[in-house]
């Protein structure tokens, strides 16, 4: 089944990968697994956040697929919506979709933002775009870093060197990093450094 609105993840039995892919597709290949009886625990990662995503696995293979897709039915529906797409179009703007939200300021803010050309609104939707690239690598750097350590605390927290490993992940090593989790096991070591590749790419880039 393939469905856009659905996360990619990889699905873990104890220290071994199961699969990656698509949520219903990595659901049927674990519910596979369940259903052989083997006892070590299953667990599900979100590959963008390193988050656990809880799948219900009772009943039959279609059971499972069906909530899967309900749920990620119910998820896409309560995202935040475009502002471009539901926003008012007023005229002069047909494309902009503007939102009009209140902000709050100090008095010289105001007065800045209105000496501006084109007006305070103008002013500021320039600095919040100047603002966004300027982090964008920042921003970037940081969600690998967590997304990592998320999956890295879930399954090597226990592991020799997790520790050391965590601090050269936030401290951009990635030398560091490599030698410490190098005798982790296979498939856990390969999807962390698979969660941090962004991490350590940008901050290379910065140097």
């Amino acid at each position: 089944m393939e469905n856009g609105n659905q996360k990619c993840c990889t699905a873990f039995q104890g220290f071994q990968r199961i699969a990656s892919g698509q949520l219903a597709n990595v659901a049927l290949k674990t519910k596979e697994v369940i259903d052989r009886g083997e006892h070590e625990a299953v667990l599900i990662f979100d590959d963008v956040t390193g988050d656990q995503i809880e799948v219900d696995f009772r009943g039959t293979s279609q059971d499972v697929l069906r909530r899967v897709e309900t749920t990620s039915q119910t998820t896409a529906a309560a995202a935040p919506a475009d502002p471009e797409r539901i926003a008012p179009r007023g005229p002069g703007r047909p494309k902009l979709g503007v939102v009009a939200r209140e902000v709050t300021l100090l008095p010289r803010h105001w007065n800045w933002l209105n000496s501006q050309p084109g007006g305070a609104s103008v002013a500021l939707r320039k600095l919040v775009e100047v603002a966004r690239r300027m982090n964008a690598t920042k921003d970037s750097v940081r969600q690998s870093q967590d997304a990592a350590y998320r999956f890295m605390s879930a399954m090597a927290g226990n592991l020799p060197g997790f520790e050391e490993a965590t601090r050269a992940l936030f401290a951009g090593h990635r030398e560091r990093f490599a030698q410490q989790i190098e005798t982790w096991p296979v498939d856990v070591r390969e999807h962390a450094r698979k969660l941090a590749t962004i991490a350590f790419h940008e901050v290379s880039a910065e140097l």
